[in-house]
């Protein structure tokens, strides 16, 4: 088991990062701050991730965190009596007993070359995280200061193709209240430890795998019906909601959003209050009366190099991406989340600068 191939990719990856870090206001030589990756580590570390992600263990491709940081600056640090050496072949074979969430391969330095030292639960501020989400596809992450952070996806790697999160722009924040969250998204890292309801509801309709859609609207508002077709057969009445006072109950907190998030897999609509209370599911979305269809969407992704495009609904892709947003262009103080079953995200909001419904792309957030 020698030095993994080239991995072209990587290595543009290595020196973006490296330029940025150079110019973040980040102080690296700070206790408790983790030590400042240069391209030669996040370069290896990409490479050898990716051609794991090609292998195969017991039939099933590998999922897998790295931590660039030395065992001294972890709590309670689990140690290999003998440092493995960072090859495709050893991260394949170790995955299985990794694969769970918030376990990470420490990765450091020993004698010229980079070692796998053991595992770690915890990594300390601005760690660079490596995760292997599926075959070929790469999350560089950094794990952020701020205690709502938690972790921030900085690159997503797909094969050859590469796109760098941006930071949030004006026309990004002009949405409806139950957006004015949407800056934890970039701070989500897919992770379930944010503590944003609505964060948690996106990961857990992208986990069940089966695409669906969710309409929030406002709480004390019955307009929504209008956009709905009749009879509504899943309706709920009263109200149900179990997500007030959960929030400082994390396990508890995870199975009320399941549980929210759960009806999204039927075929049609769910129907959520902008206070998280469940009013339907499984509805059919219709143009409201005396309303036009929608004839144009502004489509963003939050990625640099990426422009803003306005397209055709018959352009967004399903029926589902359709509906969801005609019902925002007839509803505009709701939104609509969309999970498409190969995995991408979307959330339509009405923008009322620019008088349009706007489409955001956000699973390079949610990886």
């Amino acid at each position: 088991m020698g030095e993994p191939p080239t991995y072209p990719a990587a290595r543009i990856v290595a020196q973006r990062i490296e330029a940025r870090l150079a110019t973040a206001s980040v102080a690296f030589d700070r206790p408790g701050v983790a030590p400042k990756p240069d391209a030669v580590v996040i370069e290896k570390v990409i490479s050898a991730a990716f051609w794991a992600s090609l292998l195969r263990e017991e039939g099933k491709a590998p999922t897998i965190s790295l931590a660039f940081v030395p065992p001294e600056q972890v709590a309670r640090p689990l140690r290999f009596e003998s440092r493995l050496p960072l090859v495709p072949e050893i991260l394949a074979r170790l995955a299985p007993a990794v694969e769970r969430p918030g376990i990470h391969l420490g990765v450091w330095w020993y004698e010229d070359q980079l070692c796998i030292w053991g595992t770690t639960r915890t990594v300390p501020t601005w760690c660079f995280i490596l995760e292997v989400i599926a075959p070929g596809l790469l999350v560089v992450k950094f794990r952020r200061a701020e205690l709502f952070a938690k972790f921030t996806n900085v690159a997503v790697l797909e094969g050859a193709n590469v796109k760098f999160i941006k930071p949030l722009d004006g026309v990004l924040m002009e949405m409806p209240a139950a957006l004015a969250g949407l800056s934890q998204f970039y701070a989500s890292a897919g992770r379930e430890s944010t503590d944003h309801v609505l964060v948690r509801l996106a990961i857990s309709m992208r986990a069940h795998g089966r695409g669906g859609s969710l309409l929030v609207v406002p709480q004390d508002s019955d307009a929504w019906r209008r956009s709905i077709v009749h009879p509504i057969f899943y309706s709920v009445t009263p109200p149900f909601s179990e997500i007030d006072g959960l929030l400082e109950d994390p396990d508890a907190l995870r199975g009320a959003v399941d549980a929210l998030a759960g009806p999204t897999a039927v075929d049609g609509a769910t129907v959520i209050s902008d206070k998280f209370a469940l009013l339907a599911f499984g509805v059919k979305i219709a143009t409201r009366d005396g309303s036009k269809g929608i004839e144009r969407v502004l489509v963003t992704e939050p990625v640099e190099g990426g422009r803003e495009e306005i397209v055709e609904p018959s352009q967004l892709g399903n029926t589902r991406h359709l509906s969801a947003a005609q019902f925002v262009n007839d509803q505009r103080d709701a939104i609509a989340l969309v999970a498409s079953q190969d995995g991408r995200f979307t959330i339509f909001a009405w923008t009322p600068s620019r008088e349009i419904v706007q489409a955001h792309r956000l699973e390079t957030l949610l990886l």
